[in-house]
């Protein structure tokens, strides 16, 4: 034998050492799906919802003008705190001084007109009394023939038309004295119009807008066109922030309710507060635009605010429920599955694949089967648990949502393990498939993440 074969004779034996090598490594290999689990245990959950908004003076005054004119005396400028009762403008007043002068003058005329009435009434009382007295002595004298007709007569009429003028400056009186009474409104109503001249502050706060510009005309609105708003005042004292929460929360917030608020302005500072209105009715979308269904929530922050504006964008955090050393559960662990549920609702374990089938080859569960009598097909939500090797369906029903974690109602027991990844094999395990864990970690307890 050369060399030349037995080099060619030593590569063969070679090549069929190292394939029956490969082949036996192949056939030892295991198989099922790389899972990792993660052991239950007691933790402490915190549901929130978090939303965002602006933040909002709990109180904030427009001030409009009430008369038209042109501003004079502007006293403040944005920024400014004032005071109730400070002055903050004035209005040119000359048109309605005048109106006041114009009013005071027909009100003295008018009472001038008063007192003139009221002396005819007496001097016609004076006349009335003559007249009654000359009739009594003409009376006694008519009936004893010593009197003419004619002259009695014209003493009688004289006595009627005293009374008529009488009865007539009387209600010149009356006249007179409603007249006055319409000027002394008049008046009243001229110098309520001149104070509105004077723009006063209707609470303490500060200017946080300022429209108007000294020498610039103020126009009054109306029924169709809005006034100008020269000023606005807000009390930022106590301050709100409006955020919009989607209507699949609104049933879990409620009024007084802890929160924490963010100010994008303020990064590095958290404002503690609580829920002080939750809206009953949806925000109205504007005309032509589709948009979610959301209400309007408000959250008053705790306390002063330091450097804060109206309008500054901000997020609120609402925790609506809370939990003391529960069981949880990781929330990738949870999903849907169709599974069969017997008369009772519970879950009919799926048959292990018998070996040397298909299934088992691939580590599979084996196929779905025909349904006995009373069995059916419902999705439930639950886990699956590690157990011989094989992936365990469990129904669970949760409870509150924590940042990671739900918490467990029924189902599951502290020290048990789920499969919590990785993620596209959670969500396409199957009752009974064959699962290899390669990893097994654990999160702390209570106190620990939520």
């Amino acid at each position: 034998m050369t060399r030349k074969k037995k080099w060619l004779i030593g590569i063969g034996i070679i090549v069929v050492l190292a394939a029956l090598a490969y082949a036996n490594m192949g056939l030892n290999r295991p198989t099922g799906t790389q899972v990792t689990v993660e052991k239950i245990e007691a933790r402490d959950l915190e549901s929130i919802v978090s939303a965002s908004g602006k933040i909002q003076p709990k109180r904030s005054i427009n001030i409009s003008a009430e008369t038209m004119g042109k501003v004079m005396n502007l006293h403040v400028r944005e920024g400014d705190l004032v005071k109730k009762g400070q002055l903050l403008l004035q209005i040119d007043s000359k048109n309605l001084e005048a109106n006041v002068q114009n009013r005071e003058a027909s009100l003295a005329s008018a009472k001038l007109q008063l007192e003139q009435t009221r002396g005819q009434i007496d001097n016609s009382k004076v006349a009335l009394k003559e007249a009654e007295d000359t009739l009594k002595r003409q009376e006694q004298m008519f009936k004893n023939g010593l009197l003419p007709r004619d002259q009695w007569e014209r003493v009688t009429n004289d006595v009627a038309r005293q009374k008529t003028n009488l009865i007539v400056s009387e209600q010149s009186m009356r006249t007179q004295e409603q007249r006055i009474k319409q000027e002394e409104a008049n008046l009243e109503s001229a110098r309520y119009d001149l104070n509105k001249l004077r723009v006063i502050a209707p609470m303490d706060g500060i200017v946080t807008r300022r429209n108007i510009e000294e020498g610039e005309t103020a126009v009054v609105g109306t029924m169709n066109n809005a006034g100008t708003v020269l000023l606005t005042i807000a009390d930022l004292s106590v301050i709100e922030t409006e955020i919009e929460v989607d209507e699949t929360d609104i049933p879990f917030i409620k009024i007084g309710q802890p929160a924490k608020v963010k100010i994008d302005a303020l990064p590095d500072q958290e404002f503690p507060g609580k829920v002080t209105e939750v809206g009953n009715s949806p925000i109205q979308a504007s005309a032509g635009q589709q948009r979610a269904t959301n209400f309007k929530v408000v959250v008053t922050i705790d306390g002063a605010v330091p450097n804060v504006r109206p309008g500054f964008a901000c997020t609120a955090v609402i925790t609506t429920a809370t939990r003391k050393s529960v069981v949880s559960v990781p929330i990738q662990a949870m999903t849907l599955r169709e599974i069969v549920v017997d008369e009772k609702g519970e879950v009919v374990p799926t048959p292990t694949p018998i070996p040397g089938s298909a299934a088992a080859t691939l580590g599979r569960a084996a196929g779905p089967a025909e349904l006995k009598p009373g069995q059916k097909r419902k999705e439930i939500e639950g886990v699956f648990s590690p157990k011989d090797g094989r992936a365990v369906f469990v129904a669970v029903k949760t409870g509150i949502a924590g940042e990671k974690y739900f918490e467990v109602l029924s189902g599951l027991k502290a020290g048990e393990e789920v499969i919590t990844g990785p993620f596209a094999s959670v969500r396409t395990l199957r009752e009974g498939d064959q699962i290899r864990v390669t990893t097994a970690t654990t999160t702390p307890g209570p106190g620990g993440s939520k």
